[in-house]
């Protein structure tokens, strides 16, 4: 489905998915140094296992971020004014992550959606609701 305008959605559609590259190493060092943030468990195999995981694991805010790209074709018609997730699972190395994002309903703040991320296995890794105000 091809949406032109957020202003042609109705509750209960969806913006098209976006279905990331395979999660590597050099993404989340990138990332690392764009945040601050340099926990280990991020990008040394060694010390994530010496924290009890199975291998390195994404930023959380790395995934958050990402989700945002879902509205990057519509800031001409408005803003993200609220963002509400919730971290459910993990990402790993090499997961591919898919957005998705189902218009809820429209109030007079704008455009409500149901957002999420899911794993290559179809498992949430982030859900969450994001209000979409638009211009006048």
């Amino acid at each position: 489905m091809t949406v032109k305008t957020l202003s042609e959605l109705q509750a209960g559609e969806a913006l098209p998915n976006i279905e990331l590259k395979p999660v590597s190493r050099l993404d989340l060092i990138k990332y690392a140094g764009a945040s601050g943030d340099y926990n280990p468990i991020h990008t040394i195999d060694e010390e994530a296992t010496k924290a009890g995981l199975p291998g390195i694991i994404a930023h959380g805010m790395w995934t958050m971020g990402n989700l945002a790209k879902l509205f990057t074709p519509f800031y001409h018609e408005g803003f993200v004014k609220e963002y509400k997730i919730r971290f459910k699972g993990m990402v790993f190395l090499e997961d591919v992550i898919t957005l998705k994002a189902v218009a809820k309903e429209r109030t007079i703040d704008g455009l409500y959606f149901k957002v999420e991320a899911v794993n290559q296995n179809e498992k949430p890794v982030l859900v969450g609701n994001v209000l979409f105000g638009l211009y006048e």
